[in-house]
């Protein structure tokens, strides 16, 4: 049986099938980068045990919570990363150079896997390249600046896989609406509710892998208030 690991590896490997499917990007969009990292927790794991043995109780993801004073998706979970800049060699020096900013994490101790393809984004005319990690040797993580960043923590994958954890955001504007997967997950800041491009990237890393738990499509998760 393969390991968690080599699931995530497999997933970048040549001539295989877009995790997310692949979506037209508007010609003046920006290029960002985001750094979906997985490993081993070094402090509290999951309390659950997930249907999939590959999915250990140790096993976790490094997430961010956004201030709530930033002008562009305030207070939102996300994974780390950023703009392109031009000194960035390609978005995997990039997504590691903001995680660093960010988190405070050593770049060093990280195997990049590889890139999913970039994913648009329409409504912040971005264009975001997932780049795939594995936390070969752990390093502490915290909030860096408390004008970027609210919270830093690795989320259990057990527990974002958890049903009673998972649901969908919904959001309506200009007499559309959109419905989106969410998840909530516990940290020592509090409950935070994962949902916008964040967990659609969750969910279709989740579904490719074969991880997914069937949950409640129907649920509606509240979107967080924004103070």
């Amino acid at each position: 049986m393969a390991t968690a690991r080599q699931q995530l590896s497999a997933l970048v490997s040549p001539g295989g099938a877009p995790v997310v499917p692949r979506m037209p990007a508007a010609e003046s969009s920006r290029q960002a980068a985001v750094l979906i990292l997985f490993g081993v927790l070094d402090q509290v794991p999951s309390d659950r045990d997930a249907q999939d043995p590959r999915v250990g109780r140790d096993l976790d993801v490094l997430l961010l919570a956004r201030a709530a004073t930033l002008r562009a998706h305030p207070g939102e979970v996300a994974f780390p990363g950023g703009r392109i800049d031009p000194g960035d060699a390609d978005p995997v020096a990039a997504a590691l150079r903001e995680a660093h900013e960010e988190t405070g994490l050593d770049p060093s101790g990280v195997d990049v896997l590889g890139t999913l393809d970039p994913v648009p984004l329409a409504f912040s005319r971005h264009l975001v390249t997932p780049v795939l990690g594995w936390w070969r040797e752990s390093s502490p993580v915290r909030v860096v600046d408390e004008a970027e960043s609210a919270a830093v923590f690795r989320a259990p994958v057990a527990d974002l896989l958890d049903p009673a954890h998972r649901g969908v955001t919904v959001i309506r504007r200009d007499g559309h609406e959109w419905r989106g997967p969410a998840f909530t997950v516990d940290a020592e800041t509090g409950t935070h509710t994962v949902w916008g491009f964040t967990a659609m990237l969750l969910d279709a890393v989740f579904d490719r892998l074969g991880w997914t738990e069937a949950w409640d499509e129907r649920r509606v998760i509240p979107l967080p208030v924004r103070r």
